[in-house]
């Protein structure tokens, strides 16, 4: 079941990565510097946010994955979640990483096997997020974690675009 779960995690995220990827062709008029720095200021301001410093409000459908997913038939039902839970798109997003990741990629313009290999890290990264998330640590170790990854999404972005 885990295995399943997880192949749909990162199918998930790779079939966002290529939607994404897709999306970024309208970004292609733009010239370079104009795309660097929508994802490098949505970086800063998901650092500040995961941070504390700033209130903002993210953008999700804000619901649970509904539980007849699993209830029908449990292996088809833990790839569908998988999947589903991969695409970002279907429940709860709560890191601001995700999104500067997708703005990231609308405005890098990577070549399709790159945004296929970033929406799997992203839902592999989905799949780290449920088990820190079971693990249940004290808040302020998952809040330096989420800063810490953000700030390494910053500084990616930024040697990406500008480097």
């Amino acid at each position: 079941m885990l295995a399943l779960f997880s192949g749909g995690l990162l199918v998930g995220g790779a079939v966002s990565g290529t939607a994404l990827w897709a999306l970024s062709g309208l970004t292609e008029p733009l010239p370079g510097p104009w795309r660097a720095w929508p994802p490098v200021l949505a970086a800063a301001l998901g650092v500040l946010r995961e941070a504390g410093v700033l209130r903002i409000a993210l953008p999700q459908n804000a619901r649970q994955i509904p539980q007849a997913v699993l209830q029908r038939d449990v292996r088809r039902g833990a790839l569908r979640f998988g999947f589903e839970l991969g695409t970002g798109v279907r429940t709860y997003v709560s890191s601001t990483a995700p999104y500067v990741l997708a703005a990231g990629l609308l405005f890098a313009r990577p070549d399709l096997p790159a945004a296929l290999l970033i929406g799997a890290c992203f839902g592999a990264g989905r799949a780290l997020t449920a088990l820190l998330g079971s693990l249940r640590g004290p808040v302020d170790r998952l809040r330096a974690i989420t800063v810490a990854i953000t700030v390494v999404t910053l500084v990616s972005l930024t040697l990406l675009l500008l480097g």
